[in-house]
């Protein structure tokens, strides 16, 4: 077998993985981009609203898809491009945990697959402060102007693939792994006959009924946010998340409680601490920060700390709580990654 997969990228309408308005597609054929395919589509119903933050980030607005097939309607046409391939995602939990919950909003069912996670792989292959997909790509060599773009972004996530792969000399999606120490992920089929919701859409469904599951935005309070206790990684936890194993350390005002920052990521088998210390590998900044201020010095005292010891050689990454929240299946504020 060659280096043969599908790298795919959604956008979503609102804080709901279940709300894709776009998707993008690069198919990979012993390690070249052979055929691409994207869409924009209208979010599953009653999942369709436009959050303006989410506007923001990735310009795409509600007039530009009404009208369009919805997000099951379309999927046959993605499914069929896809076909058996393995599919490669940056933060492949949130694009894997797309399609789910899209189908499941939608009442289909859906099938398996295996998956693999280019901000895993560009942690043990790169050393970057960020491995956001511009960092990465830009370590990749693979050019990346319209972040936000799902065809370019999914594009980009391929590039970022076939270089690691170079740089390990493998010549698979197999081997890479096998080289690497790690498993290729797997999402299992379901049936909305059969099975359970996902857990991220039961708290949406609970939020649109008018429950606390999925949190909104908190307002902005003065003074240090309360810390709590830090819990203990979840033994139940599975090795093939991208906190697993992880020190992880906040800053900053989040939208959520910084207690349950600290449980969601220790329930995903991440340790949680509350200064940085030459133990911390992860570092999640609140107050809207986004990657690109690790270049324009809008920082917290913490990720300054960050900077330097990353200076002196300490792999340690600095996290939004955007792509916090969707590695934590939580409410999402912003774009896909």
């Amino acid at each position: 077998m060659g280096l043969d997969f599908t790298a795919i990228d959604f956008e979503t309408a609102n804080g709901f993985r279940g709300s894709p308005c776009a998707v993008g597609l690069s198919k990979v054929r012993g390690g070249v981009v052979v055929e691409e395919a994207s869409w924009l589509m209208r979010p599953p119903e009653n999942y369709d609203t436009f959050d303006h933050h989410n506007v923001r980030i990735h310009g795409i607005r509600p007039d530009q898809v009404a009208g369009l097939p919805r997000f099951g309607e379309l999927f046959p046409e993605i499914g069929a491009f896809i076909g058996g391939d393995v599919l490669a995602a940056h933060n492949a939990a949130f694009d894997l945990g797309v399609i789910r919950s899209g189908l499941e909003v939608s009442g289909l069912p859906g099938p398996a697959y295996d998956y693999v996670c280019t901000v895993m792989l560009s942690r043990r292959c790169y050393s970057l402060v960020s491995n956001s997909l511009p960092y990465a790509a830009e370590e990749a060599g693979v050019p990346l102007v319209n972040h936000h773009d799902a065809a370019e972004d999914a594009r980009a996530c391929a590039g970022i693939l076939i270089d690691i792969a170079r740089r390990n000399g493998a010549a698979s999606i197999a081997e890479l792994h096998l080289s690497l120490g790690l498993a290729v992920s797997h999402q299992p089929a379901f049936d909305p006959r059969l099975d359970p919701l996902s857990k991220a859409t039961v708290a949406a469904l609970d939020a649109l009924a008018g429950g606390t599951a999925t949190p909104s935005r908190r307002p902005f309070v003065s003074g240090w946010p309360e810390e709590g206790p830090n819990p203990e990684p979840s033994a139940a936890a599975s090795p093939g998340h991208p906190l697993f194993g992880q020190t992880v350390v906040f800053t900053g005002e989040l939208a959520i409680p910084r207690t349950e920052a600290k449980v969601r990521s220790a329930e995903l088998g991440a340790r949680p601490e509350s200064r940085v210390t030459a133990r911390t590998t992860v570092l999640v900044v609140g107050d809207g920060f986004v990657a690109a201020d690790l270049r324009s010095g809008r920082l917290t005292g913490k990720a300054r700390r960050v900077l330097e010891l990353h200076e002196r050689g300490q792999r340690i990454e600095v996290l939004s709580e955007g792509e916090f929240l969707q590695m934590v299946g939580g409410h999402v504020v912003a774009a896909s990654a």
